[in-house]
């Protein structure tokens, strides 16, 4: 079956503490890229929740495939007939303390066909700035993709940008999905670096959907949501802010940089 091009489109949010404003406010978002033409929607990485401690996040995890968050993402992708990816949920883990940090995709009948758990668990010091992702979160220990009428698409998480090895695991891909909430500080100066690299490396289609902006308890995502292409040009962005940024995803474009720089067929290891 011949891969179909397609709009492509990601959801920048400033997520709070509230889960059902939080859906409200994604909800007039996704309404928006699908007004726009978007066949394919991604949410941000904690689209439901961002509170004032790490607890409130494993305070509002669910079972996985039962949940006031699982059965807005299956009703909107069946709303709009879009495949829709749930940047990250907080799911259950194996021990009471911890949840795992969870992307789900859901199809345009509403239903979940693929699950990725976040691998990569950051921890940052630097000043008065911490954050340590294991104390609270369950790692998962798998690569996923999931294969779409538009092409295979690689999952991840946030953190999971700095490691190429787990893209490369999946490769070739036509798209790469990155829900993230980076900080300002590492997003300042890593963030714009990493997506281009592993769009140029894998030669795919990137999309990059933040958290982008100060929020309820004070901290500041870097956002700059985008969409890069198979030769590492940026092709739509929103710095800061909710809005939605969009665009085509063009398969003779990934085939003509695969034809004139072979890369992936080069690769010996």
């Amino acid at each position: 079956m011949s891969k179909q091009n397609c709009r492509i489109a990601a959801v920048q949010m400033i997520s709070g503490p509230r889960v059902a404003g939080n859906l409200e406010n994604a909800a007039r978002l996704v309404a928006d890229a699908v007004a726009q033409g978007a066949q394919l929607v991604a949410l941000p990485e904690y689209f439901p929740i961002i509170g004032a401690a790490d607890a409130d996040r494993v305070r509002a995890r669910e079972a996985f495939g039962v949940g006031p968050i699982q059965s807005w993402l299956a009703e909107t992708a069946r709303k709009h007939g879009i495949w829709l990816f749930a940047g990250s949920i907080p799911l259950a883990a194996s021990v009471p303390d911890k949840m795992r940090n969870s992307s789900l995709v859901f199809d345009p009948s509403g239903q979940c066909v693929a699950r990725y758990d976040k691998v990569h668990l950051f921890g940052f010091r630097k000043g008065d700035e911490t954050y340590d992702e294991a104390g609270f979160i369950e790692a998962g220990d798998r690569p996923v993709s999931v294969v779409t009428p538009f092409g295979s698409v690689a999952l991840s998480i946030c953190y999971d940008l700095r490691f190429p090895e787990l893209y490369r695991a999946l490769a070739p891909v036509d798209l790469i999905l990155v829900p993230a909430a980076f900080t300002e500080t590492t997003g300042r100066a890593h963030w714009e670096i990493l997506l281009r690299a592993r769009a140029i490396e894998n030669q795919c289609y990137l999309l990059a959907v933040g958290q982008g902006g100060r929020h309820e308890n004070g901290r500041e995502t870097h956002g700059n949501s985008m969409i890069v292409d198979p030769w590492g040009e940026i092709i739509d962005r929103k710095v800061k802010g909710p809005g939605v940024v969009i665009a085509d995803l063009d398969h003779r474009r990934i085939a003509e940089i695969r034809e004139s720089l072979p890369a992936l067929a080069h690769r010996k290891l």
